[in-house]
């Protein structure tokens, strides 16, 4: 499949369509392109074309679309028959019911990440108004360290990440959410040069195996940051590096709260254990992959 070019001939731009009509054609364009939710795409790039929310476009099927509307949606419809993502299209991603902004240097915040937000939140329930310190490694759009501080409403956080483009964007997230006073965000190698402690340590690092980035369906290959990908041979490179510092890093009873791809749990669970943590668990995500380990710090 050529995925520069459009599976289906673009519609004439002068024809005069009802929504109702122009959605269906739009949506076969989809499927035809393999894309795994037509019927939902079509809707969310119609209404972002139309600047309707989801109710008023159901309410306007009846409607007549002008040449100019029919030329701005085919756009967007074109560029996800591509297989770019829709968050792409749109710039911004909905994760944990808050909404960030992407750029070409972050991850697409994706529902999965959100069991490491909802497993955290689960077990400092009790902390929720305490002063916490959050660290976020690999931060991207921030999203891990924002959606905690949206949670607890006196702790702040600090996010590192190697990208100064995804630091610009964290940051700019943190603006439009409101929290730019309580998160800080940095360029950084990970743990390096972080001297503080913290409450709870969380990350998602890269974790697919370098040679599995090619069979990764085309949102994921040609639109995440390669970097934000590549686990190295095993997709355990990260970890490796990264769970034995982590103990220097975490306070007394802190939490480490990591995301794992499928099949990783034993081998970073024993990472766990070699650095000294205690009671490690293993949460599933909505798909029942085990998706998120939470280690504690027991000094």
């Amino acid at each position: 499949m050529n995925l520069s070019t459009p599976l289906l001939p673009k519609m004439k731009p002068n024809a005069l369509l009802k929504l109702a009509d122009y959605l269906r054609q739009a949506q076969s364009q989809l499927a035809e392109a393999n894309v795994e939710n037509p019927f939902l795409d079509v809707r969310i790039l119609a209404a972002k074309a139309l600047d309707l929310d989801r109710a008023q476009l159901l309410s306007e099927m009846d409607r007549l679309l002008s040449a100019n509307e029919v030329s701005q949606l085919q756009t967007l419809v074109d560029r996800r028959s591509t297989r770019e993502p829709v968050g792409r299209i749109l710039g911004r991603r909905e994760f944990w019911s808050l909404s960030f902004g992407l750029n070409e240097a972050t991850l697409e915040p994706r529902p999965d990440s959100e069991t490491l937000i909802e497993e955290t939140v689960s077990l400092l329930k009790d902390r929720q108004n305490d002063f916490l310190r959050f660290l976020d490694l690999g931060s991207g759009t921030g999203c891990l360290l924002l959606s905690l501080l949206k949670e607890f409403p006196n702790s702040t956080g600090l996010g590192i990440d190697c990208a100064l483009r995804a630091i610009q964007q964290a940051e700019t997230n943190a603006q439009h959410l409101g929290l730019a006073e309580r998160a800080f965000f940095r360029d950084g190698n990970w743990l390096d040069n972080v001297e503080e402690n913290f409450d709870v340590i969380i990350s998602n690092p890269p974790y697919v195996k370098r040679g599995d980035i090619q069979n990764l369906m085309p949102e994921v290959r040609f639109h995440d940051p390669f970097l934000a990908l590549d686990g190295g041979e095993d997709g355990l490179e990260i970890y490796r590096l990264l769970v034995p510092q982590l103990p220097e890093r975490l306070k007394p009873s802190g939490l480490a709260v990591l995301e794992i791809g499928q099949g990783q749990a034993m081998v970073v669970t024993e990472l766990f254990k070699q650095a000294g943590f205690l009671n490690i668990t293993s949460h599933n995500d909505l798909s029942g992959t085990a998706r998120c380990l939470i280690a504690h710090h027991m000094p």
